[in-house]
């Protein structure tokens, strides 16, 4: 007797889906009564998969996703099989600042050039070396020898902000502000004058950043997506293009420079660094190039952006600020580096509050236990739970910025909640110190952010010099809407006091010079 082969296709489909299926069950029961997680609540979907996470990554509201897992299931919250996301101050210093804990594996995921920047790097002794030498570039020393060519990069995005009042325009400060965190960071890395404030030819560079932050962020949101990312990168070809362009430029144009012809990046991380101490080779400068300029640009940027549009809504604290800018410095040439910029408490609290309110990353930084702590038999213990070996932790840097117990009313743009009262009571400093213990928008430890105060004197000097020179307002009619809050949300995440991403305001007027 003769068989086809389609007479046996559908008892092979049937045996098949008699073996998939008992799998799948066995699995799925696993996840959710069996498993180390278990007990800990959150998504259904997110016990079997990190799809929950890719999927808000991809709706660009993943910050606002897990704020509301936050409200809906507690202080800890499965969001993945193997992990957990905290939001309490206690547990932001049992992650980012313990010796136990190291960077999750999926970092590792990020990486494709075989040479991990600083920020994808697992291993201890790398991270420690590069650190070491990339840690000097953004100091505060070496901001003092910067500051001057920062300046410079300043007084354009002022002339042409001038030009703008001269003539009424309206001003995307979205754009302007980030052509400017671009030029100072490219003057940082490698003494090269990008231009995206003055010319045409490097101005897809910050687009090519945000596109290079948001793949990273999907594949470290769901590490299965990395099997795309070739994709992804041949639709952002052009941009990719361009960005690697500038930077084989900049490289190669430092390179012809005596290593000490500028202060940057290169002076300062590269050849000999120190006596018998070599800095980043050929093969690690490119990533740590990209790193630099990605992470110097993109902190910035949005805080700037987000100043404007908070102070261009909330005529008190911008008059606040206006009238301690102006007679703290009687030329805007006085505004530096030094006492009386660090001396302008209010400003120091406007920037804190930006900070807080929108907080330029909103991914989620993954830890879990070192596998040497694990092997050796320790415990990790995070806000008084024990974390199984494996699991990868962190905390949503938005959701506890914006948790209530830490900070009253976290969606009112309130500089004051950083100031102490004249008469403070001992109740009251020690509610400011349990919200200085939650507030760590650079997070903590040897993993966290290196640049804090290259970012806090660069926002500083923008800010003052801006207001400084001119007066502004948010822009009138539909173009003052762009930016406030979520596009079709409703309630608290459609406020239109809340900074969505892009901020519009009249021509400024100019009021000294």
């Amino acid at each position: 007797m003769a068989f086809s082969l389609l007479d046996t296709a559908p008892a092979a489909a049937l045996y098949t889906l008699g073996i998939l299926v008992p799998l799948a069950l066995l699995y799925l029961s696993h996840q959710v009564a069996f498993h180390p997680l278990s007990a800990y609540p959150g998504p259904l979907i997110a016990k079997f998969t990190n799809a929950y996470g890719a999927f808000h990554v991809v709706r660009r509201c993943m910050h606002l996703a897990t704020y509301n897992d936050h409200l809906k299931y507690g202080s800890v919250v499965r969001l993945g099989p193997n992990r957990l996301v905290f939001n309490t101050a206690t547990a932001v210093h049992d992650i980012y600042s313990n010796a136990r804990v190291n960077k999750g594996h999926s970092y590792s995921y990020v990486n494709r050039s075989g040479n991990p920047s600083m920020w994808s790097t697992l291993d201890r002794e790398t991270h420690h070396r590069k650190r070491k030498l990339v840690g000097p570039v953004v100091s505060e020393r070496s901001m003092r020898a910067f500051e001057p060519i920062m300046s410079a990069a300043m007084d354009v995005f002022l002339r042409q902000l001038l030009e703008s009042s001269q003539q009424g325009r309206l001003v995307n400060m979205t754009e302007r502000c980030e052509r400017l965190a671009v030029d100072i960071v490219g003057l940082l890395a490698f003494g090269y004058p990008l231009n995206t404030q003055t010319e045409e030819t490097n101005k897809l560079v910050p687009d090519s950043l945000k596109n290079l932050s948001t793949l990273s962020t999907l594949i470290m949101a769901w590490p299965a997506t990395r099997i795309v990312a070739p994709l992804v990168g041949w639709l952002g070809r052009k941009r990719a293009a361009t960005f690697h362009l500038a930077l084989r430029k900049m490289i190669g144009a430092r390179m012809a420079l005596p290593k000490d012809a500028k202060h940057d990046f290169y002076a300062l991380a590269t050849g000999e660094t120190s006596p018998g101490e070599q800095g980043l080779n050929a093969a690690e400068l490119w990533p740590e190039a990209v790193f630099f300029i990605a992470a110097g640009g993109g902190t910035v940027n949005t805080a700037m952006t987000a100043s404007f549009f908070y102070l261009s809504r909330h005529s008190a604290v911008y008059a606040q600020l206006a009238e301690e800018i102006r007679t703290t410095f009687s030329s805007g040439r006085e505004i530096r580096q030094g006492p009386r910029l660090a001396g302008c408490k209010y400003l120091r609290a406007v920037i804190d509050e930006v900070l807080r309110i929108a907080p330029a990353s909103l991914a989620y930084t993954w830890r879990e236990q070192d596998a040497a702590s694990a092997a050796a038999g320790e415990t990790l213990v995070v806000d008084g739970h024990v974390i199984p070996p494996g699991t990868e932790v962190a905390v949503n840097l938005y959701a506890l910025l914006h948790n209530a117990e830490y900070f009253p009313e976290p969606f009112n743009f309130q500089p004051e909640r950083w100031l102490a009262p004249e008469h403070e009571t001992d109740q009251e400093r020690e509610v400011r110190a349990t919200m200085r213990r939650a507030f760590q928008p650079f997070l903590l430890g040897d993993r966290g952010c290196a640049g804090k105060a290259m970012a806090y004197l660069e926002l500083s000097m923008a800010l003052a010099k801006t207001i400084w020179y001119f007066d502004f307002e948010k822009a009138p009619g539909e173009a003052g809407k762009v930016g406030e809050g979520m596009p079709g949300r409703t309630g608290w995440r459609g406020n239109k006091m809340s900074f969505s991403c892009t901020t519009v305001l009249s021509s400024a007027t100019t009021v000294q010079t």
